[in-house]
């Protein structure tokens, strides 16, 4: 069969997909870079910290409430589109704000646009992938995030050093964005990306399955024609895409109660939140306020988080090469263990490393070592487990709700993160991140099946418990 697929073609429609998870990964990573000159040029305390880096993801989560309806109502395409035109709103907005209200307002705008494409863009790489690669291809928008998230490190850096060595423009505006307030320039790069993905989703075609649920079947054909070279593997799969949509009998939200789908909806929505409390966001978040707890420099603080950047992706590139032929629960199994040796170890670091006399390169050890951890496992694994998991009828309405879930995560971690390390102290926090990896690698264990190698369609029947015909 494998001969018979357009790879060339099936990468192409991928990879513009996921160029939706480098705006997210770049709008949400581009935030850590700001924080220290949003919080002293507008005189803000712990509490109003926390509310700049969680107005974006209050946001999101709006964003998310109606990105998996919106796309089940008018389709994958439309709706990563109204995602890129959010993006270039939200970023032209944040460089010429005016005031910090403005500023939580344009920033809130992005994180409409994370939340949309959160939930779209892997569910699109999904529905028009193989089963044979779906785990490679869908993870390949985990990958642009963390392109983005090392590219907003990178931008970041860059911009911060040009401001204090170059000269002035003698233009007022220009000189405001590039060197007096930096962070206009790093919050505003995102309008070019978000610009390339609005004009390349027009050369993509709609989702197959979605087409198939609106009785586009002539479409639909076409589209799988092009992925797909074999007449009878395409006329197969078309038949068993309309068979088990034929049994998904009443409205969206009556299938959603269904005992076997509503599982997978609680299970989903368990691991995107429990996924959250894990420590992820908290790095990538308030690294360099973190490394400057630590006795770093402003510079060196960003130059450090460049390194989480980079293995972040890195690792990610690994996992993309992996996921199929390992597996998804195995990945989870070993990287989440690693990752609670890592957050025991870094707590450590803030309790006793001066006691121990222990240098700053032991912190940052391990924070890579827990970044390599998480990306090979939770960050890799979540965005192709929430698009494999729902039946096709409701799986935006579904990962809606399970993305609803892990951005009420995002933005309590975001929130309080501040405020954990202010009075928890860091090694209580990430004490309490390494115990909250318990309950997930134990649902993982017991409540989820393995999806690698597994037709949508054969994961929607191990959930409804239905034979196929």
């Amino acid at each position: 069969m494998k001969s018979n697929i357009s790879m060339g073609y099936l990468l192409f429609l991928s990879v513009v997909a996921a160029i939706g998870g480098y705006l997210f990964g770049y709008d949400t990573a581009v935030i850590s870079g700001t924080i220290s000159q949003i919080t002293t040029l507008f005189h803000l305390d712990e509490i109003q910290e926390g509310w700049y880096v969680g107005c974006a993801l209050i946001g999101s989560i709006v964003g998310v409430s109606f990105a998996g309806q919106l796309s089940d109502k008018f389709g994958r395409k439309i709706t990563m589109l109204i995602s890129a035109i959010l993006f270039s709103m939200s970023a032209m907005g944040c460089a010429f704000a005016g005031s910090f209200t403005e500023l939580v307002l344009w920033r809130m705008v992005g994180g409409l646009g994370i939340g949309v494409i959160s939930i779209v863009s892997p569910l699109y790489i999904s529905e028009v992938s193989v089963a044979e690669c779906r785990g490679r291809l869908v993870a390949l928008y985990q990958l642009a995030v963390t392109v983005g998230f090392l590219g907003a490190y990178l931008v970041n850096y860059q911009l911060l050093h040009f401001s204090h060595t170059a000269s002035l423009f003698n233009i007022a505006w220009l000189d405001q964005i590039l060197i007096s307030e930096v962070w206009r320039a790093m919050l505003g790069m995102a309008a070019i990306p978000a610009a390339l993905f609005f004009i390349i989703i027009f050369f993509i075609p709609e989702s197959p399955r979605w087409l198939i649920v609106r009785d586009k079947d002539d479409r639909a054909r076409k589209v799988l024609q092009k992925i797909n070279r074999s007449e009878s593997e395409v006329a197969y799969q078309i038949a068993d895409i309309k068979q088990v949509i034929s049994s998904e009998n009443g409205s969206s939200w009556k299938l959603l109660f269904q005992s076997g789908i509503l599982r997978a909806v609680i299970i989903g929505a368990s691991i995107a939140i429990l996924g959250q409390f894990m420590g992820v966001n908290a790095v990538l978040y308030y690294g360099p306020s973190i490394f400057e707890r630590a006795g770093l420099s402003g510079g060196d603080a960003l130059y450090s988080q460049v390194l989480v950047g980079m293995v972040n992706m890195l690792t990610t590139v690994l996992a993309v090469f992996i996921i199929d032929k390992i597996g998804r629960k195995k990945l989870v199994y070993y990287g989440v263990s690693g990752m609670i040796a890592a957050l025991l170890l870094i707590a450590f670091y803030f309790k006793f490393g001066v006691a121990f006399s222990l240098p700053n390169t032991f912190l940052l050890f391990f924070f890579l070592f827990y970044v390599f951890c998480c990306a090979i496992s939770i960050c890799a694994v979540i965005f192709v487990l929430l698009s494999e998991m729902f039946p096709t009828r409701i799986r935006g309405l579904a990962m809606s709700i399970a993305g609803f879930a892990l951005w009420v995560g995002t933005y309590l971690i975001g929130q309080l993160t501040p405020w954990m390390l202010q009075h928890l102290t860091p090694a209580g926090t990430f004490t309490l991140f390494a115990v909250v990896c318990i309950p997930y690698i134990l649902i993982v264990w017991k409540l989820i099946p393995e999806t690698t190698g597994k037709s949508l369609e054969d994961i929607e029947r191990y959930w409804t418990g239905s034979k196929q015909k």
